[in-house]
């Protein structure tokens, strides 16, 4: 059996060798040819798995080491006998780390104090969305619920419609995944129609997928309200990131809002027991000792000491064409202790 591993995928070196002849290769030497003799090929967000890369090849499982999967042609999978896996919710407590610190910063820069005149919109309320609102209940921000699916699912009570978080929250954050048709398209949902709807909005932020926003429509807005600020951690057509977007934004990160040390290992050991129930193996998996549900009890005091994403903003403005480099070389933080 043959497995071939992006190189970027931490805490699973050694793991799988005494079951078969394994390949770390960077993502870009993940070609059609390079994985037509593989069994099992595990990736993250930068490998396309369509038509072009698997056609022909011997692939029946694919893992991927992150909570999304719009970069995996699941139909074309489907129809071939592929299994695919997700690592949901791997990364969550850390996105949520970096929310609750962007809103920290951003507070500290316009000298406000108090959380609780304050109302935070989350727009997704899965693994991520429902940390970051738990945790700016816990700190005394006021919270508003967007999350159609889930409303759907279990009636309208504490949900909010995202033209009623449009005017009433001065904060937003979007945790949805990416989706460009159906019920519950999300691509370039935070377009002009949107953008012109926001009243009290003095921050937005994403960090769920780049296409979520329209960057043409941001830029005119925060073009038109010098008061808005923004903090980009997903990019569209990243990583040839916008240079004006990338100017105007108070903070912006080169898509590591989920890189924390806890993640990428709840990751590794996600696909680990996937591959285990798929194959029969009894590989023991990386231990994680930090929930995943996220710390309890937090303070904006403790999110804030434990990640600064203005250091990685620095270090983006500095050199924005080293996007990818700044991404596949970040030191891992820790996220927030129990």
């Amino acid at each position: 059996m043959k497995i071939i591993i992006e190189n970027h995928i931490p805490f699973i070196k050694s793991l799988l060798e005494p079951m078969a002849e394994v390949s770390y290769l960077a993502a870009d030497e993940i070609t059609a040819e390079a994985v037509r003799d593989a069994d099992i090929l595990l990736v993250r967000t930068r490998t396309k798995c369509d038509e072009n890369l698997l056609a022909g090849s011997k692939c029946k499982f694919i893992g991927t080491a992150t909570i999304g999967t719009d970069h995996i042609d699941l139909d074309y999978c489907t129809k071939h006998g592929i299994t695919v896996r997700n690592a949901p919710g791997c990364n969550a407590p850390a996105v949520a780390q970096y929310v609750i610190s962007s809103i920290g910063n951003w507070m500290k820069r316009h000298g406000l104090t108090g959380c609780t005149a304050l109302m935070v919109g989350v727009v997704g309320v899965g693994h991520v969305g429902s940390i970051v609102a738990r945790w700016a209940k816990e700190i005394g921000f006021k919270v508003m619920l967007n999350d159609p699916p889930r409303q759907k699912a279990e009636g309208n009570e504490g949900f909010s419609s995202l033209t009623e978080i449009a005017k009433q929250a001065d904060i937003i954050t979007f945790h949805t995944p990416l989706t460009k048709d159906g019920e519950y398209r999300t691509w370039h949902m935070c377009d002009t129609n949107f953008m012109t709807s926001l009243q009290h909005c003095g921050l937005l932020i994403n960090c769920a997928r780049g296409g979520i926003t329209d960057t043409d429509a941001l830029l005119s807005a925060l073009k038109a309200d010098a008061s808005l600020d923004t903090a980009i951690d997903c990019w569209e057509n990243e990583p040839r990131i916008n240079s004006n977007l990338l100017e105007r934004s108070f903070i912006a990160t080169p898509h590591i809002a989920g890189y924390s040390a806890e993640g990428k290992m709840r990751a590794t050991a996600m696909m680990i027991e996937e591959i285990n129930r798929n194959f029969g193996w009894n590989i023991t998996p990386p231990k994680v000792l930090t929930p995943l549900k996220g710390a309890n009890d937090v303070t904006l005091r403790r999110v804030m000491d434990s990640y600064n994403p203005l250091d990685d903003t620095s270090m983006l403005k500095a050199s924005p064409d080293s996007f990818e480099q700044q991404r596949n070389g970040y030191s891992l933080r820790h996220e927030v202790e129990n």
